[in-house]
């Protein structure tokens, strides 16, 4: 059997069928392979004990709706070669592959602000020089200099195959319906028009759907306040643990992770020093739990303490607000917690802290979602919904928290 006809069977799409060889071999390749051992959902276990699924998971259910969305554009007659099909699954195959462990939750704490699509781009790369430049045209798609913007707009935008596949899959895993969307009938609706990506008019009603279930799959889920706070936890465990090394204090860890941690390491040494690429594409979840596990018995009582509640699920106590909270109720609890504790006022900053998040289901400063009219006439989605108040979802929506052990709850 040739590569050319490998399937994999995933719970969410049924069989996902492999079209091209080099396919077949960027899926075997230890950059992809890592993703294997990376949540999809990073600490969202520790709310939904379902969610279990990998980036992994997540790369191939995006690329099988990409072949879906190309059957589909082509039969309306849309021009799509054959090397155009290749670039534009490779480019949402390895869209993600820039992840590091525990996918959104350490992306600015263990590195430097390096976002994952910068990192994702230089694996691209460096995938092309090893295959011999047979990933150049996924990587002008990946990053919207190809001609027809189209394609990039079947990778990312705001209704593209990524988001699609991660909504299906995470309510899937979750268990959490209202994330359900009829991305079959939204794929089976999309078209092209001056060189845009559209979904015809008797799609809206899926679209709309679609935007509904992001907004409560964001509240619900990703921003769900539990997990806001064992993510938040596990950050500052890293924090004081790169703070401890830095002054020279011993700490167990895998050899790939303690590399991140003795140095500050930037997008710039990612593109020039190849030590930092191979170090980060051996790092998983497993090397950053194993630490945990270890750092559990370590004499710093501020780094064992917040190890021990992630490990054995012994979460802070978490106060959503909408605004955001006083420079002296912080004050106040810090001065418990280093009491309690017996560390300085300073150090009580990893056991008390404060954040801000949001999120809002439609953007219209990152490109529209454009219906198109029977009279080919192409309208916002703002404009084209007559169900949906668009503007409120438009609307970001900001919350403030206040996390901090229940020991030292008033």
């Amino acid at each position: 059997m040739s590569n050319t006809h490998k399937i994999f069977n995933d719970p969410v799409h049924g069989f996902i069928a492999i079209k091209h060889k080099i396919i077949f071999e960027l899926i075997e390749h230890p950059y992809f392979q890592r993703l294997r051992r990376i949540k999809q959902l990073g600490l969202t276990e520790y709310v939904y004990p379902g969610a279990l699924h990998t980036r992994f998971h997540h790369a191939l259910g995006a690329m099988h709706l990409m072949q879906d969305a190309i059957t589909v554009l082509r039969e309306k007659n849309i021009e799509i070669s054959d090397d155009e099909e290749k670039g534009v699954l490779i480019a949402i195959l390895l869209h993600d592959i820039g992840h590091g462990p525990y996918s959104h939750t350490l992306e600015y704490s263990l590195l430097e602000k390096v976002h994952h699509e910068e990192i994702s781009m230089v694996l691209m790369q460096q995938l092309n020089k090893e295959f011999g430049l047979q990933l150049s045209l996924a990587i002008e798609i990946f990053k919207d200099k190809y001609p027809k913007k189209f394609l990039h707009q079947l990778v990312s935008s705001q209704l593209d195959v990524d988001r699609m596949d991660y909504l299906t899959r995470d309510s899937f895993f979750t268990g959490v319906s209202e994330g359900v969307i009829g991305h079959d009938r939204i794929i089976k609706m999309m078209h092209v028009v001056n060189d845009e990506l559209v979904i015809e008019a008797k799609g809206i009603y899926s679209v709309e759907k679609f935007l509904i279930a992001r907004r409560l799959m964001y509240w619900q889920v990703y921003l769900h306040k539990t997990v806001l706070c064992v993510e938040q936890m596990m950050i500052r465990a890293i924090i004081r643990a790169k703070e401890l090394i830095q002054q020279n204090y011993k700490l167990p860890a895998t050899i790939d992770l303690l590399y991140f941690l003795e140095r500050k390491i930037s997008i710039h040494d990612f593109k020039t020093e190849s030590e930092a690429l191979q170090h980060f594409t051996k790092l998983d979840d497993i090397d950053i739990f194993s630490a945990l596990k270890m750092w559990m018995y370590s004499d710093d009582i501020i780094l064992s303490s917040l190890c021990k509640a992630i490990v054995d699920r012994r979460l802070f106590k978490i106060e959503i607000m909408d605004i955001a909270p006083t420079v002296e109720y912080i004050n106040e609890l810090r001065k418990k917690a280093s009491i309690e504790y017996g560390i300085d006022i300073e150090d009580a900053k990893y056991l008390v802290f404060t954040e801000s998040t949001g999120n809002h289901a439609y953007n219209p400063n990152a490109g529209r979602i454009g219906i198109l009219q029977k009279n080919g006439q192409v309208d916002d989605i703002a404009k084209a919904s007559d169900q949906l108040n668009i503007m409120v979802l438009s609307k970001p929506v900001v919350k403030y928290y206040v996390c901090y052990p229940k020991v030292i709850n008033f």
